[in-house]
């Protein structure tokens, strides 16, 4: 959109905000229940959480039953807490990774509005709710938006101590921020500390700023660092002597170091992520890095330091060995408030702050025909059964253009005559299609669910019997049917936990059959493949369930019933 031709628009309308906020948080909250947890962080940190309430044991995590150390333990805490309030479900399993995506909106709009003006504020809240990265990672059920939150949170913390104008103000707000650096290690490790640290290197570096280390409260907050994080480290060590070892080495060192998680990419790997999940202010960000630049030498720069954390976060896991998407989500909030600092500075201005509003138009047409193309060639390659699910997927994608171009025309409509809400209505058409486009993934996501499956077996399958996972680790199933499973032969990412409890699994196939054999009343679940193989050797076996992925199978009745 051309938001330079747009002329300065009133005072902002707080009764018109609250009633938006209110509305995008309904929204957002809404939607929460509508998709199946899908493999394999949504699974997995909902199974854990869940074996954690039942358990009682809230010190070692556990997946599937084995030891589970490959992350800290806050969001598991929080999760099981919400199933203990609400219930076991998909929406409580979401409701963690939601609400701290939603409440960093409001405190970067809250941010904003202290560093830079009340109308900056607003917008940094708006160009965050409607990137489409930010929208969708709140709705997924992994780490990354509670570690990006408390990071993030940290980040405020300091801009807001350091533009404080008494030391009171100063030293209570670096203490919230060396609490929320504590908070973000126990979301997922070292790291939680390691970016804010590189982050302040590199801005005194560049900007040439060392007095502002006086200014840090560092002895006063390293210990309520580690008042809030040393207890759960010191006794999950005291109960298992070779977490330290496997946490910080294996988790951390060798993550970022070698290729020990098979989760390498280019270095250029996180250029389209940045691309894609911050439109459609991408076009903003040269120009706020310019501003930000010329202002740096100010005593305190807050833009500038915005600036250093998007570089280094993104430079810093480029050059790791270990990538994955959600890794860059702490980079759009830092955006978004020198983007908002831009846009509330040239607005109502006659330099043009975007691409033409035509050009913008025509490239989102682009876009959804490339993603049309590409659900097209990912369906010729689907299973049979799955072939139907893209071709209802791209009603959901065809609903979510129509908001974005609903909402692009209104603000074209509103621009010549109110700045704010033309990108107010802009702004909410991004955040309509991603919520719309990442909604209707249910109907790809729910064969990958197992929810199908276990909805159709759970209810004849008795409480209190063995239950083997022959060769697989199903990162949902576990959780639909509210048991876990003896792993076979293949232990996947439960290594770890295999060879510290051994008695714990079946390290054979043959080992299997023969324990099946034994146990009559037990279940399996494995592939179809599987399953074909295994009746080959005459492995008595009856099927109970069947989806596209998997079998679930139990002993023949005594009746005599034969093996399918």
């Amino acid at each position: 959109m051309q938001f330079g031709q747009i002329r300065q628009s009133a005072a902002l309308n707080p009764a018109k905000i609250l009633l938006l906020v209110l509305i995008y948080g309904l929204l957002w909250f809404g939607t929460l229940n509508y998709r199946h947890l899908i493999p394999s962080d949504e699974g997995r940190y909902a199974e854990i959480a869940r074996e954690m309430l039942v358990t009682g044991d809230w010190v070692t995590p556990r997946y599937n039953g084995y030891k589970y150390f490959e992350k800290p333990p806050l969001q598991i805490w929080a999760t099981a807490t919400a199933f203990n309030a609400f219930g076991i479900g998909d929406w409580q399993a979401r409701l963690w990774t939601a609400l701290t995506g939603f409440l960093t909106i409001l405190l970067i709009g809250f941010t904003g509005a202290r560093i830079y003006s009340a109308r900056a504020g607003w917008l940094a809240a708006l160009v965050l709710a409607s990137s489409p990265m930010w929208v969708i990672g709140g709705h997924i059920n992994s780490l990354d938006m509670g570690l990006s939150a408390f990071l993030v949170a940290a980040l405020c913390s300091l801009l807001l101590a350091q533009t404080s104008h008494n030391p009171r103000g100063t030293r209570q707000w670096m203490w919230a921020c060396w609490a929320f650096m504590a908070l973000a290690t126990l979301s997922k490790g070292v790291i939680g500390v390691a970016i804010p640290g590189m982050v302040f290197v590199a801005y005194s570096i560049t900007a040439w700023d060392w007095k502002i280390w006086k200014r840090l409260h560092i002895i006063s907050g390293t210990i309520l660092f580690l008042a809030i994080t040393a207890p759960w480290f010191i006794l999950v060590a005291q109960r298992n002597p070779e977490f330290l070892e496997f946490f910080f080495i294996h988790e951390h060192l060798q993550r970022f170091t070698q290729n020990a998680h098979s989760r390498t990419g280019p270095i250029y790997y996180f250029i389209p992520l940045l691309l894609l999940g911050f439109l459609p202010w991408v076009v903003q960000i040269p120009g706020s890095v310019g501003q930000a630049w010329r202002e740096r030498n100010r005593e305190f720069s807050h833009g500038w330091l915005l600036v250093c954390w998007f570089a280094v976060i993104l430079g810093f896991f480029s050059v790791s060995q270990s990538k994955l998407p959600g890794y860059i989500i702490p980079i759009f909030p830092a955006l978004a408030l020198i983007v908002g600092h831009r846009l509330d500075r040239n607005l109502g201005f006659s330099n043009s702050l975007g691409l033409p509003w035509q050009l913008q138009t025509l490239f989102f047409v682009i876009l959804g025909g490339i993603g049309f193309i590409f659900l097209d060639q990912v369906s010729k390659q689907a299973r049979p059964d799955e072939i139907q699910s893209y071709a209802r997927y791209t009603y959901w994608i065809v609903a979510a253009l129509i908001a974005l171009i609903t909402f692009s025309l209104l603000a074209l409509i509103q621009s010549k005559r109110n700045g704010l809400s033309s990108i107010t209505s802009f702004a909410s058409g991004f955040f309509l299609c991603a919520l719309i486009a990442g909604t209707g993934h249910e109907t790809l996501g729910r064969a990958v669910s197992g929810i199908d499956l276990v909805e159709k077996v759970k209810v004849n399958i008795p409480e209190k019997v063995n239950f083997y996972s022959v060769r697989i680790l199903d990162h949902t199933v576990p959780f639909y049917l509210g048991r876990t499973m003896t792993m076979v032969e293949f232990p996947d990412e439960l290594e770890f936990g295999v060879k510290q409890e051994p008695q714990l699994w079946l390290p054979t196939l043959d080992a299997f059959i023969e324990r099946w054999k034994e146990d009559q009343t037990a279940y399996a679940l494995m592939v179809p493949e599987q399953y074909e193989e295994l009746q080959k050797f005459n492995v008595p076996m009856q099927e109970v369930g069947r989806d596209s992925r998997r079998v679930i199978v139990k002993h023949p009745d005594p009746a005599g019933t034969p093996p399918q």
